[in-house]
């Protein structure tokens, strides 16, 4: 299981999820550019020591992540067709997540082979990107038994 991310906007974010896939052992794709310069110090502090332990792969754009990954991908969107916890998924698919702010364009959207939304209370936006992303990870992880050892 990887976890992909479209051009994030906040260090913290990122942190925290390469925090997440550290301890869940998944591999984590950051698809370029950033919203902020890629440093240790920038992700220090909400990845703190666990940065450093994941799998990361950086892209340089969105053309090079998707020559470099085969793989299915479910895109996280607010407009997804299907509760999270309804799809199926497999182990080696691609959890994609977009930017704070803008999500992710039109040609990514339609690319996913599957779109996922977490339901949520009327009238409310969207999680944190980190929260969906640990939520619709952890439902993977459960359906495909691919918790770490």
């Amino acid at each position: 299981m990887r976890i992909a991310l479209f051009q994030p906007d906040i260090a913290g974010n990122v942190g925290t999820i390469l925090r997440l896939a550290a301890c869940m052992d998944a591999g984590v794709d950051l698809i370029e550019p950033m919203g902020f310069p890629w440093s240790d110090r920038a992700l220090a502090r909400a990845g703190m020591d666990y940065a450093a332990a994941a799998q990361v792969t950086r892209h340089v754009d969105w053309d090079a992540f998707l020559a470099a990954s085969p793989a299915r991908l479910v895109l996280a969107t607010t407009s997804g067709a299907v509760p999270y916890t309804e799809a199926r998924y497999a182990a080696d698919d691609v959890l994609l997540f977009g930017s704070e702010s803008a999500g992710v364009p039109a040609d990514v959207h339609a690319r996913a082979d599957l779109r996922v939304r977490v339901p949520m209370r009327s009238g409310m936006r969207s999680l944190n990107v980190a929260v969906s992303c640990a939520m619709i990870l952890g439902e993977a992880m459960r359906q495909t038994d691919g918790w770490p050892a």
